[in-house]
């Protein structure tokens, strides 16, 4: 009984290893990747080939097939990705996880101390961010193949215990039950790569073969759909739809390889000849290339049938965030990419309502005045909804870049607000002229006209700065934003004289003079939004 005991602590420790090396290398990757695993993403287009790619390369990055796939759900919940690009991407990420797989399967648990000691010690003297990352990845690959020794040893008497032996053969002879098996414990674990882990720690002890080993494997592969499925829940349909491809695609894969499971093993027993652990590595490898090069070709009508199951597409019509997905903050570097797109919609919209404020006043439009104000409760809703998610997402390690990003999109957002709601007041004013009928004098219409198009260039200027990150597109701000305060202090006088010499009315003076504040307050936030790039 105690042995029994000792033994499934050593397993729970070695499992524990295994899962925060694996974590820790992801991380460490992840962040190293930085731009370039956000590059990866943007190269996502109906091609389904390269869909496949990029999958496989976000997955072998990440080191998670789950947390890729929760990717791809919350991309197509949003809109960025269709069913059909997601196919791609989700076949890609069965291939990448692999990589884990082949990984642990080397013989390297005696040098990995070396690994934990290098890695450690290297992270504690290190000052340079970038230098962490690549030394977690070092101390993550030790920590993982530190955990699979230990896992190894804790499973060793495994092997001379009949009761176990038993239950080998009987999963042996009963496949259906063996892919069960696999199914629940990935399930569980919420890790093919760390069921895969088990199965290669068991070969290495010589308690497992590969008739036992091989329906693990297919179930474990089933069993990682469960963290998409879960993910897609509380998503829209065409992200249920996502999740309901992985589902299939594996499970039509199980399907397919079940009848030759005696040829697979021959064929995988050819390759790594007295083996086990490589044999196990190779099983996983096959099976997810394969159903990838049988079904690839028919992802047109793996959504035609998913479009079957579940009928129905989802519109995206949100008032809020449409790129922000709390799920994607286990990946801080995608999530910081989404929060940089939902802060140009932002502005975007704050730039809208500026442009439509103005023609609303000139043209006297009601339909532009609502415009504005569905707009403006938009825009209300995003600061709030990016300021939560950045919250959040200011808790995660972040690549020194991404963190300076991070920093500068709170005073970015809190300025595109303050855009907003100078644009709001500009409708304020120009219902006030409607119901007063206030007549705007031509030269101080064509003086309003001057002003405007200064502060709307700066607004372009400021957003199209963020966007680029260019500090020269930035720097151009400056002249533009001197000019708009000397257009305000000259209009102002003008409007003075024009009240003395009776041109113009009180109330057309001071609707005149609000509306020029205005437009100068927004081209000093425009100006703030350049200096965060500047």
């Amino acid at each position: 009984m105690m042995d029994s005991i000792q033994m499934l602590i050593q397993l729970i420790g070695g499992l524990g290893l295994f899962l925060y090396g694996m974590k820790l290398m992801g991380d460490g990757l992840e962040n190293a990747a930085g731009d370039r695993l956000k590059g990866i993403l943007e190269k996502v287009t109906s091609n389904k080939f390269i869909g496949v790619l990029v999958g496989a390369i976000v997955t072998a990055i990440i080191q998670s097939s789950s947390a890729t796939t929760v990717m791809v759900v919350s991309f197509v919940n949003a809109g960025l990705m269709s069913l059909v690009q997601a196919v791609g991407v989700i076949m890609g990420a069965n291939i990448g996880t692999t990589i884990t797989a082949q990984m642990v399967s080397l013989d390297l648990d005696a040098i990995a101390p070396l690994f934990v000691g290098i890695g450690a010690i290297a992270m504690l003297i290190c000052k340079k961010k970038k230098s962490k990352d690549i030394f977690s990845i070092v101390l993550g690959f030790g920590i993982l193949f530190l955990g699979m020794n230990t896992m190894s040893s804790a499973m060793a008497p495994l092997g001379e215990s009949e009761t176990f032996v038993d239950i080998i053969y009987f999963i042996g002879d009963n496949k259906l039950l063996g892919v069960l098996a696999g199914l629940v414990m990935t399930a569980i674990v919420q890790s093919s790569s760390a069921t895969t882990g088990i199965l290669v720690a068991l070969a290495s002890t010589g308690s497992i073969d590969m008739n036992a080993a091989l329906p693990i494997i297919f179930g474990c592969n089933i069993g990682t759909c469960v963290t998409a499925l879960l993910a897609s829940a509380g998503a829209n349909r065409t992200a249920k739809k996502a999740g309901l491809v992985h589902l299939l695609f594996n499970t039509i894969g199980v399907l397919i390889f079940l009848p030759f499971m005696n040829i697979v093993i021959d064929l995988i027993q050819k390759i790594s000849p007295d083996q086990v652990t490589r044999q196990v590595a190779n099983a996983h490898t096959i099976f997810n290339v394969t159903v990838t090069l049988i079904l690839l070709p028919l992802s047109n009508f793996l959504v035609l049938l998913v479009n079957k199951i579940m009928p129905g597409d989802s519109k995206i019509e949100k008032e809020g965030a449409i790129y922000l997905d709390k799920k994607l903050l286990e990946t801080p570097v995608v999530a910081v990419n989404q929060v940089f797109k939902e802060t140009l919609r932002m502005g975007e919209l704050a730039k809208n309502n500026l442009e439509f404020s103005m023609e609303a006043f000139l043209e006297e439009d009601e339909e532009k005045i609502q415009k504005v104000y569905k707009n403006e409760k938009t825009i209300n809703i995003l600061e709030k909804e990016i300021t939560d998610y950045l919250v959040d997402l200011s808790s995660h390690e972040l690549p020194e870049n991404d963190s300076k990003i991070l920093s500068a999109t709170f005073h970015v957002i809190n300025d595109l607000e303050r855009i907003g709601d100078h644009a709001e007041n500009i409708v304020e004013l120009a219902t006030e002229k409607i119901n007063t009928k206030a007549k705007i004098e031509s030269d101080a219409k064509n003086e309003l006209i001057t002003m405007y198009k200064k502060s709307l260039e700066a607004v372009k200027i400021a957003l199209d700065s963020y966007e680029k990150k260019d500090k020269n597109i930035a720097k151009e701000i400056k002249p533009i934003e001197e000019k708009i305060d000397n257009y305000e202090r000259d209009f102002r006088e003008n409007n003075i004289l024009r009240l003395n010499e009776k041109i113009c009315n009180a109330n057309s003076s001071t609707i005149f003079l609000d509306l020029i504040s205005n437009l100068e307050r927004i081209g000093d936030h425009a100006t703030n939004i350049a200096e965060t790039v500047a």
